[in-house]
């Protein structure tokens, strides 16, 4: 849909990885991109080489959003699609050596992942609320959520990034079915093993053992194609309240 072309659309955790490919795509297709990122130099370099606006934001913090949020609008206008690829993924189990779950690590993932997500989602939304229809359909914006295949299939250690990720498995629906009627549509992209930073950074072997449990193709993600999903997401009018695996087929095995 050309009503895209110089619409304002934000991408938090869009230094790097899934969101920096995102908000590469997002630019090419003639968008104004907003870098929501809370790494400041790499956010500016990755702004930069875009030709993308970025903001310091930590998603942890509504107030550090909303001030974002209003900077974006003053400076480049009313966001039309937002994407949320922020997250973190520490590794803990329930009790380790004897000891429970460090309570403080699992609630900072769950304010990062969940509600980071959930507060950019519906601060973008309360702006999209009030901007005119872009189509015949009503359509005033999209949110993209990032959950993860850890969120049904979480592995041993991933007892607090599951949980964050199953929130926005499960916010997806309603989340859609309480826009409906402003014209917002939502979405969620469960991505499977990908190339991002933290996979880049381990051993070839390790890497090749991880593309190998994937069933075809049998190889890692690559952000491309995350970001590919994305665009077709904002494109396809019927894609609403759907969480969409992007995986390869794998099913994770407990560890």
């Amino acid at each position: 849909m050309n009503n895209w072309i110089d619409q304002v659309a934000i991408v938090s955790g869009g230094a790097s990885g899934l969101g920096n490919a995102t908000a590469h795509a997002l630019v090419v297709r003639g968008m104004k991109v907003a870098i929501f990122d809370v790494n400041q130099e790499l956010g500016e370099s990755a702004a930069a080489t875009l030709g993308a606006s970025f903001f310091h934001v930590d998603v942890s913090d509504p107030a550090s959003i909303s001030a974002a949020m209003d900077q974006v609008e003053s400076q480049m206008g009313t966001p039309r699609v937002m994407v949320n690829c922020a997250g973190i993924g520490p590794a803990a189990k329930t009790v380790s050596r004897g000891l429970p779950h460090d309570a403080a690590m699992f609630a900072k993932v769950i304010q990062v992942n969940l509600l980071g997500t959930f507060n950019c989602a519906s601060q973008a939304a309360a702006r999209m609320v009030a901007a005119e229809p872009l189509d015949d359909d009503g359509i005033r914006g999209v949110i993209i959520n990032t959950a993860s295949v850890a969120a049904y299939d979480g592995q041993v250690g991933q007892v607090a990034y599951s949980s964050s990720k199953g929130g926005i498995v499960g916010m997806t629906l309603p989340m859609a079915r309480d826009l409906a009627d402003k014209g917002i549509r939502v979405c969620a992209v469960a991505p499977g093993l990908f190339l991002t930073p933290l996979l880049a950074g381990m051993p070839e072997e390790v890497q090749e053992s991880l593309a190998a449990q994937v069933p075809f193709p049998s190889r890692l993600g690559k952000p491309e194609e995350y970001a590919s999903t994305v665009c077709h997401i904002i494109d396809n009018s019927m894609l609403n309240g759907e969480v969409i695996r992007l995986d390869g087929a794998i099913r994770m095995a407990p560890r």
